[in-house]
């Protein structure tokens, strides 16, 4: 049956049909999907895993055992990950095992643009590239035959633009593939005696592989009627560059993009008078052309930043857009990413910038403490960085920075890679104060469980992790609760454990304001007679807040009925009762 897919939901399908028994990600746009559409099909074991580096351990368990298995994760968590990875490549697979990676070109929601092929070549893994949900679910499949094949692991590398658009699929049957695991040390015990002997396993395996790409149906040639120019190309700079050209000159596809073949492109090469590659981000397969001695029109051309569009491919090449679209006169107001009204991060933001305290921030929505007014974060890195930044703030400073800097991390971030961060600031005893934003959930990539929350992938209770005996258990004696969206509260607590003369953790908690079970009180009121157009309430960046003209000429405070959740953190701060909560 045909239907439309999203790329990310065509994955899943094809894992499903490949018959994957084990799926362990960790939630990171714009790969989540993937992993929360194979939850839905019972014949498959799906799991959130703390981290990256957890599931991917955890799928080559799986694998080792027998079953097929995958691990899924966005382009900066497999640097999270990259530590079996290397050396799972040596050790190769027993049934099959798939890892999915997601690039985000254009960081629409990453803290860096970084191209995953890198790690295929540096790896020694071969990547698959699909172009659109059709090759999404049949590379999904093809790379569990390649993995048994060549005995590897087999990276699937998706983007933003596949694994977020429909196209037409046509779904197939599930078929079962299980092995028998059997004891091999001399294969999967990478002490350095045994590590020597599989490295010339992995180089006779990517020859192998070339040998393969060399005639593989994934690696084409689309012939055209100028041979002036030729293009090779790939996932979604492929369907730009077959909306500008059409069938005007000839493309070589790769699906493949590593091992890339040699002779194939060598070929390809003589048959036109320029050769062209146009890919996204770093000159990959430029690279490989180079390497090969071949004349490339590739970076020179194309930008190595941000995405691309049909447009841009058009104008690069020096032809005519496919459509030239329409611009609107007005100007659109900007539209910067903003915390949502009601969120319980707000109040403990705004504690912070109003007493000037250096945060060091981390990944996750509580980022946007970072966007004016609030304006209150002062660092963010990557997951974790946060509490071993402190640390060696404060070290560094040499008791200059106790009592002014902090770290805050969400609480899926913590359980990813903020306990580590923790056990260092206890035993080195940093005179740290650590923040764990706990609002019960994974918010950032769209409500997905964690270890802290109750709740499994799909739903059901579990073991739920205690961040307060956590904390103590690893050596911070002092750990209190406060609740975000009271201010006296949240501003007392945090002027006590920067005063304190040892390391401390604060948990604001708080549940996110979207989540569905949240009951939130009756929009706050203006009493536009008491307002002095002090725009202090302002200062929290509440979309539900606006200063608007009133009826006596002079802009006031408004509250938009339809976003505001009666938080009350503004009328907390409105010293003339304009701001009240509705009784």
């Amino acid at each position: 049956m045909k239907q439309l897919m999203l790329g990310n939901e065509a994955v899943a399908r094809g894992l499903y049909e490949a018959g994957c028994a084990f799926v362990s990600s960790y939630p990171g746009t714009p790969s989540t999907e993937i992993t929360e559409a194979v939850a839905k099909y019972q014949e498959v074991y799906a799991e959130w895993a703390p981290n990256e580096k957890v599931a991917m351990e955890s799928a080559f368990g799986a694998s080792l055992a027998g079953k097929r298995s995958f691990c899924g994760m966005k382009h900066v968590g497999l640097n999270v990950a990259a530590d079996p990875l290397f050396t799972i490549a040596y050790t190769g697979v027993n049934a099959g095992m798939v890892i999915g990676v997601a690039d985000d070109a254009g960081m629409h929601s990453s803290q860096n643009e970084q191209d995953s092929r890198h790690y295929a070549r540096a790896s020694k893994i071969p990547m698959l590239e699909p172009a659109d949900s059709a090759e999404a679910i049949a590379f999904a499949k093809l790379a569990y035959d390649l993995s048994e094949q060549f005995d590897t692991p087999v990276l699937l590398k998706m983007c933003t633009r596949v694994s977020h658009s429909q196209s037409v699929v046509e779904c197939g049957e599930r078929v079962e593939a299980v092995k028998t695991y059997e004891k091999n040390p001399a294969k999967y015990i990478m002490m350095p005696g045994n590590a020597k002997k599989r490295h010339p396993v992995v180089e006779a395996r990517t020859r192998a592989l070339v040998e393969w790409a060399e005639t593989a149906d994934i690696n084409r040639v689309e012939d055209g009627s100028d041979h002036s120019r030729g293009i090779i190309t790939s996932s979604t700079a492929y369907q730009y560059v077959k909306e500008v050209c059409g069938d005007k000159y000839p493309v070589m596809k790769l699906g493949m993009i590593w091992p890339m073949p040699e002779k194939k492109i060598r070929d390809f090469a003589a048959s036109v008078e320029e050769l062209v590659v146009v890919e996204e981000l770093d000159s990959f397969i430029e690279a490989h052309c180079d390497a090969l001695g071949l004349k490339v029109t590739g970076k020179n051309v194309f930008p190595v930043i941000d995405e691309f569009s049909q447009n841009l491919v058009a104008e690069k090449l020096g032809m005519d857009a496919p459509c030239a679209g329409c611009k609107v006169d007005d100007a659109i107001p900007a539209r910067p990413p903003v915390m949502c009204a009601g969120c319980p991060h707000r109040g403990l933001f705004y504690t912070l910038a109003k007493n000037k305290i250096t945060v060091l921030g981390d990944i996750g929505c509580y980022t946007l403490g970072a966007v004016p007014p609030l304006g209150a974060v002062d660092s963010v890195i990557c997951m974790g960085a946060s509490i071993s930044g402190t640390h060696g703030f404060v070290k560094a400073l040499e008791g200059a920075a106790d009592g002014k800097t902090v770290a805050v991390i969400g609480d899926s971030t913590f359980m990813h890679s903020g306990i580590t961060g923790l056990v260092n600031v206890a035993y080195n005893e940093s005179n740290a104060t650590i923040i764990i934003v706990d609002n019960s959930i994974t918010g950032m990539t769209g409500h997905q469980q964690n270890p802290t929350t109750g709740m499994n992938l799909k739903g059901d209770p579990c073991t739920k992790i205690d961040l307060e005996t956590l904390c103590r258990a690893v050596g911070i004696r002092r750990v209190r609760v406060v609740d975000p969206y009271n201010l006296e509260q949240t501003e007392t607590a945090i002027k006590e454990e920067l005063a304190a003369p040892e390391a401390s953790v604060i948990i604001s908690r708080r549940p996110c304001a979207l989540l569905k079970y949240v009951k939130h009180s009756k929009p706050v009121t203006v009493d536009s007679d008491k307002c002095r157009s002090c725009k202090l309430c302002m200062k929290i960046g509440c979309p539900a807040i606006s200063m608007q003209p009133a009826a006596d000429g002079k802009v006031k405070a408004v509250v938009d009925h339809t976003q505001c959740t009666g938080c009350g953190v503004c009328v907390q701060l409105c010293h003339f009762g304009a701001l009240k909560e509705a009784e």
